[in-house]
């Protein structure tokens, strides 16, 4: 299925929750005068204008980036990649993951980008052209497999389906169970909504069965609109980097103090 198309929620709080760490983890892994890879399974477009009519239409920004924003100190990563992101593509303008990526790497790194529908791969070559990126219009867990381990071998994964098919929940603990015996220094980062009903919890303890060693992280908010299933925002890390942990405390924090009466959404 292809129907999913990411600038209706582009912003909302899942967004913030999901950019936010993949900032920081970034962040900490150029310190390091060593090269890294960096590779997304489902990238998306790259870039969103807030102010379209598909945006505006949810209101998913307006009750997430618009809220959270103000959360994160100026020198915090995710805040300096909106910043730029701003300056470079217009004053509305939201980043998706593969553009927090290429802000964040360096000359020396390498950028790869799998996104399946045409019209995203499209706008995401059109953005992508000068950053460098190398970008796949194939199943993101088909390319992962197909380039891990990749070279330079030190980097992180960002693995973010749609959901759009229930069978996905089964089959992503086998799709990182395969990627990470093929990389097993890779920082594998999942991202998955938390659902009313609970879709998200068999896979979510497959995982932790299978990688008794990684961090998850969630946070809770307000359905964006009525009849809107999800409530929640988590990640799954293999593999994560030194102080992860710390900063993914600090982020529940943030979270909890949109939640506070007048502040969220």
């Amino acid at each position: 299925m292809l129907s999913y198309q990411h600038l209706y929620h582009a912003g909302n709080l899942a967004d913030v929750h999901k950019h936010a760490t993949l900032a920081w983890v970034l962040d900490y892994l150029t310190q390091k005068d060593k090269p890294i890879s960096y590779i997304e399974t489902h990238a998306g477009r790259g870039v969103y204008d807030l102010d379209a009519e598909e945006a505006v239409k949810t209101g998913e920004a307006a009750a997430g980036i618009a809220l959270a924003e103000a959360l994160f100190p100026p020198g915090h990563p995710y805040r300096q990649r909106l910043e730029e992101a701003r300056a470079g593509y217009g004053a509305r303008a939201y980043p998706g993951s593969p553009l927090i990526a290429a802000l964040g790497l360096r000359e020396t790194d390498s950028l790869h980008l799998a996104e399946l529908h045409p019209q995203e791969v499209a706008h995401l070559r059109a953005v992508a052209k000068d950053w460098g990126a190398q970008v796949y219009q194939k199943d993101g867990f088909e390319l992962a497999l197909a380039i891990t381990p990749p070279t330079p071998r030190r980097g992180l994964m960002l693995i973010d389906p749609s959901y759009e098919v229930k069978a996905d929940y089964e089959a992503i603990p086998r799709h990182m169970a395969a990627i990470h015996r093929k990389w097993n220094v890779g920082a594998l980062i999942l991202w998955y909504p938390i659902l009313r009903g609970g879709a998200q919890g068999p896979m979510v303890r497959a995982l932790q069965a299978a990688f008794p060693e990684g961090l998850k992280h969630e946070v809770r908010f307000p359905p964006a609109r009525e009849g809107h299933r999800m409530e929640g925002s988590g990640l799954f890390i293999v593999n994560p980097p030194y102080g992860l942990a710390a900063e993914l405390v600090a982020l529940g924090k943030r979270f909890a103090t949109l939640s506070k009466p007048g502040r969220g959404p």
